[in-house]
């Protein structure tokens, strides 16, 4: 398992250097490294393609949803800029693989599902895997976790057709959010949008993505 994970790491090293003229990060922060060293992602998936853990690359757990390309945790985990003292909102918990990654650079993780079967599931496996400092919630996802607002950073791991308002509401002045949007099936970019001191946000376009849809509260 151990030269498994190393090859993972010396690969997201690898995506990292290949993507920089896009996302203006050719290496990942070190706290992220050793974040996604700690993490074991065997840990996050399905029995049946446990031979697949250490590749780079999605891959399916159940109802129609994914755990995420490695590459794609760190990147997006780097490019949130977390400090040990952050609080971050994650809308789509998935497998708990995002949550726990994140969970080693952030002070506090807050994380959303709105498939019952995974949000217990997760819960339940962050909590034997000794994650305390996540806390679950089953919801809809598009309306965020006003309760815990705000957030110093806010990751979305499906995409949406466009940034929902309460996820913007729900940031700080100085923080960090970063989102695929796109339609289904069709182009999806992964987009960075920063809040100024004032409240003004401002959004990049970093590079191509491929999720499942975000789903809002009509559609739910």
């Amino acid at each position: 398992m151990e030269n498994k994970q190393t090859k993972l790491l010396e690969t997201i090293k690898s995506e990292a250097k290949y993507t920089a003229s896009y996302t203006g990060r050719k290496k990942f922060n070190a706290r992220v490294m050793n974040a996604m060293a700690e993490v074991i992602r065997e840990n996050f998936v399905s029995s049946q393609y446990l031979h697949f853990a250490y590749d780079d690359g999605p891959l399916p757990i159940g109802y129609g949803q994914t755990i995420s390309q490695p590459y794609i945790v760190a990147l997006m985990t780097d490019l949130l800029d977390l400090t040990e003292e952050s609080s971050v909102l994650e809308v789509g918990t998935g497998s708990g693989y995002q949550a726990a990654v994140l969970s080693r650079v952030a002070k506090h993780v807050y994380t959303v599902e709105r498939i019952k079967e995974l949000s217990e599931s997760a819960s339940k496996r962050l909590k034997e895997l000794g994650y305390d400092n996540i806390e679950t919630r089953y919801c809809n996802g598009y309306t965020g976790w006003q309760e815990k607002a705000p957030f110093d950073g806010i990751i979305v791991t499906a995409a949406a057709s466009q940034i929902p308002p309460a996820l913007i509401e729900q940031l700080k002045p100085g923080g960090r959010m970063l989102i695929p949007v796109g339609l289904p099936h069709m182009y999806q970019e992964l987009i960075l949008l920063t809040k100024d001191d004032e409240g003004a946000t401002h959004t990049e376009s970093l590079l191509g993505v491929a999720f499942v849809p975000l789903i809002t509260d009509e559609e739910n």
